[in-house]
């Protein structure tokens, strides 16, 4: 199992920007297929994005036009530019990387925090 540690999270005001990002453990990192999720208070995990290994994404509507995902394969590193973040956008954000059916790995979460 590929191990992932996120960084990046905080408080922010309505409007502001953050960047998250999640280091792997394995130099394979180039070949999963990576992903932000989040789960706020009470409420379901659910998919922020994701990008493949070719470089296509996927967002939800609800982050569509406000927030990018990339990767750096160099670095072993997925990011996240979170911009024009709303009090609805606060939760735990967790870092998620999947090979096939081999495994399907989290992080430990980070803290988002968006005040209005």
């Amino acid at each position: 199992q590929v191990q992932l540690v996120e960084s990046g999270g905080g408080l922010v005001q309505a409007g502001g920007s953050l960047r998250l990002s999640c280091r792997a453990s394995e130099n394979t990192f180039r070949i999963y297929v990576v992903g932000w999720y989040r789960q706020a208070s009470g409420q379901q995990r659910e998919l922020v994005a994701t990008i493949t290994s070719g470089g296509s994404t996927n967002y939800a509507d609800s982050v569509k036009g406000r927030f990018t995902i990339s990767r750096d394969n160099a670095k072993n590193t997925l990011f996240l530019q979170m911009n024009n973040l709303k009090p609805e956008d606060t939760a735990v954000y967790y870092c998620n990387a999947k090979l096939g059916s081999l495994f399907d790995s989290w992080g430990q979460g980070t803290q988002v925090t968006v005040s209005s």
